[in-house]
């Protein structure tokens, strides 16, 4: 068997896309001949402060020297260069979202965070990206070398098909209240239709980022849809499921995803999709299997919706559509299995 350390910021149980990913390859690894120990970074990753990256370093002096480094691309995306400098042995870099591409960053922030990924990633032995989008782009705007990159695409576990709700229309909408998801942009692109009958539930953590969960709550009073929205914040596996399965219609309104594993999730149960096709998003749910409107773009968003809405046939054709495709989604022992032939040095 093969030793990998994974390195990895913050609290493994995160609830968010990057996390799972990791979690999920974490388990199944050993299935394909890698051991892992997990080590925890400091949680302020991608912005460490001194003390953490003077921890950091501590911590990676201590593995043990035959173990592959397998980093999380949220740290080390932010790796400075005397840090960079301390890895020896092979080290492999899992990118699920570049940093520099974050939503409502300084500029001079994301400059930082474009040059620091790039130097980062060129030491890597290895990259190992989410999507064919984030490889293009870490080859196009990060110099990262083509010969080096591996797509292991998220897995999604197979789901019943969703049967709806239907009176009133329910729309689900999954992820982090942070700016990137785009849920301000969600209500104003609802806001028109209220000649309609729908109810919308956004299910996603509420403590990732105070101020856009306060902008969200403002909105969404602003507009007058405290009766038509709701905000569930995390939620378990079971209220997740039960959410996916009374749905009517999904939607992503964000600005930019690395792959976008609850539009496969909804695939995966058949739902009709609406999308914004910012970073890998209109890759994973297919023109067929959703409506695709430019990111950002709420007037685009709100014809979608009414459409949509207001279109039994076209919902009934985008879920047969996003059901299909669903049956043909990668499953997350493939993944595992990608990622395993690249920390063994074999080609995926």
């Amino acid at each position: 068997m093969a030793e990998a350390l994974f390195a990895i910021p913050g609290d493994l149980r995160s609830p968010t896309g990057g996390y799972a990913y990791d979690r999920r390859v974490m388990q199944l690894l050993p299935d394909f001949g890698v051991t892992v120990e997990h080590l925890q970074l400091p949680a302020s990753f991608p912005n460490p402060t001194k003390t953490d990256i003077g921890e950091t370093r501590r911590l990676l002096a201590g593995r043990r020297p035959e173990a592959a480094l397998l980093f999380d691309g949220l740290a080390y995306g932010a790796f400075p260069p005397e840090l960079l400098r301390q890895l020896e042995g092979r080290v492999v870099a899992l990118v699920h979202h570049p940093l520099f591409l974050e939503t409502d960053l300084p500029h001079a922030r994301k400059v930082e965070l474009k040059a620091s990924e790039a130097a980062a990633l060129a030491r890597a032995d290895h990259i190992v990206v989410s999507s064919r989008a984030i490889k293009k782009i870490v080859i196009e705007h990060l110099g990262a070398s083509r010969d080096k990159i591996t797509v292991a695409e998220p897995g999604t576990d197979p789901a019943p098909r969703a049967t709806g709700t239907g009176a009133p229309l329910q729309i689900l909408s999954v992820g982090a209240v942070v700016p990137r998801k785009g849920y301000n942009l969600l209500i104003s692109a609802l806001a028109p239709l209220t000649d309609l009958d729908w109810r919308l539930t956004i299910a996603g953590a509420l403590d990732r980022h105070p101020l856009a969960v306060e902008a969200l709550q403002e909105a969404i009073a602003a507009n007058g849809l405290e009766d038509r929205v709701t905000l569930a914040g995390k939620v378990v596996p079971a209220t997740l499921d039960r959410l996916y399965e009374s749905a009517d219609v999904f939607v992503s309104a964000s600005f930019f995803e690395g792959y976008g594993m609850v539009l496969a999730e909804a695939m995966a149960r058949g739902l009709p999709i609406i999308v914004a096709t910012g970073g890998a998003a209109g890759e994973t749910a297919g023109e067929l299997a959703a409506l695709h409107v430019e990111a950002g773009n709420a007037d685009e968003l709100t014809a979608a919706l009414r459409r949509t809405l207001t279109d039994k046939k076209l919902r009934d054709r985008l879920a047969d559509a996003a059901w299909e495709a669903g049956r043909t989604l990668p499953t997350w022992h493939e993944t595992a299995r990608r990622l395993a032939a690249v920390i063994l040095g074999l080609r995926p």
